[in-house]
């Protein structure tokens, strides 16, 4: 069970329109496929991330610094494995990046320890439920939207199947960004999960005024509503200020990052990134933490490895994915046994690890390295 080989795909498949949100723009669907192949014949197969500007130096990270200080590792040393990864992290130039490429390499060794036992990672984990409900992530700004299109993406997503909505925010005025949710929660009523997603938008006066304005509209949680540089403080004002619950944590990249949130009260959600922060052997010390301090666990995109992690503790929520089929070609047919959509919810697969198919035709007309 000892690891012989690694090998990182970069994927880059462009998008034919721009899906931005508050704070940034996407015009590209990128991804980093790890296979890691250990002594007795299995390899992994499991895909980590969304970098569109990093997918060559992640792979070649995994590829060669990554793979020197593991290789020969047994997989069931998944600690004294990820120990020795990080280890790297103390003398990096780009700390984040090398963890989003430590991310990748602990994920497939989640992946081979399932295929090794038998077991789904979901099982692996604690095994709580094998159902989660799914919500779609839109609400984007584009050039000459109206309201009436908002209404129609809106009620897109509900007639294929999803329980909800992620609705961008935090580009517009207070009172702008309120008048489009009023349309979203129009649209479909009120047994439609609704949150907003702010990306760091606003300062805190600007996220209450705003969290003050849809109040009335049965909103699940307010993501990430206050700028970067004074986030946590800001959240936490935000959070005595308004009856929406708050949601973050998609920015740390370590679980005592996620402490941080934790100590200064300022969350009700978190909603940490297991392929930005150094993969599943961290997400479940974040988990761990949120549970002892009655904090529930979300997960930011990443469905195919999420769901597995959600369904596994009893503080989970909800899965997301992009249900716009022009907005991740992934989803739509690159995974090719991803979990149907039925009635708002996905059944996590018990196949062995993630148990993730992948059209190789695709993989290697997209591969960028």
């Amino acid at each position: 069970m000892r690891i012989s080989h690694i090998e990182a795909i970069a994927i880059d498949i462009p998008l034919t329109k721009n899906f931005g949100g508050s704070t940034y723009n996407v015009l590209k669907r990128s991804t980093v496929i790890t296979r890691i192949h250990i002594s007795d014949g299995l390899v992994s197969n499991v895909f980590n991330g969304d970098n569109r500007a990093h997918g060559l130096e992640i792979a070649h990270l995994i590829e060669n610094d990554l793979f020197h200080v593991i290789k020969d590792s047994n997989i069931f040393e998944r600690e004294r494995i990820w120990e020795k990864m990080f280890q790297l992290t103390h003398t990096a130039s780009d700390k984040k990046l090398l963890l989003e490429a430590i991310a990748c390499v602990d994920c497939a060794i989640w992946d081979l320890t399932g295929k090794a036992l038998g077991r789904s990672v979901r099982e692996l984990l604690g095994g709580y439920t094998n159902q989660l409900p799914i919500i779609s992530i839109g609400g984007y700004y584009m050039a000459g939207k109206t309201h009436d299109d908002i209404a129609r993406e809106i009620a897109s997503y509900r007639d294929a199947g999803m329980s909800g909505c992620k609705f961008k925010v935090g580009g517009l005025s207070p009172e702008e960004d309120a008048a489009r949710v009023a349309v979203a929660r129009t649209a479909v009523g009120d047994d439609f999960m609704i949150c907003v997603d702010a990306n760091r938008g606003w300062n805190a006066p600007d996220a209450i005024r705003f969290g003050r304005l849809i109040e009335p509209l049965n909103i699940s949680w307010f993501e990430e509503p206050c700028q970067w540089q004074d986030d946590v403080a800001q959240m936490a004002q935000v959070r005595r200020a308004i009856h929406i619950p708050i949601n973050a944590g998609q920015c740390e990249y370590t679980s005592l990052g996620v402490r941080r949130l934790l100590d200064a009260q300022a969350v009700d959600f978190v909603n940490y990134d297991v392929s930005e922060g150094g993969g599943v052997s961290d997400w479940i010390r974040v988990a761990n933490l949120c549970r002892a301090s009655g904090v529930s666990m979300a997960h930011h995109e990443e469905a195919q490895i999420a769901s597995h992690l959600l369904a596994a503790v009893p503080h989970g929520t909800y899965a997301e994915c992009f249900a716009d089929p022009a907005r991740d070609p992934i989803w739509q047919s690159m995974w090719t046994n991803r979990p149907e959509v039925r009635s708002g919810k996905i059944t996590i697969s018990d196949a062995p690890g993630f148990g993730i198919e992948l059209d190789e035709k695709q993989v290697q007309k997209f591969r960028t390295n």
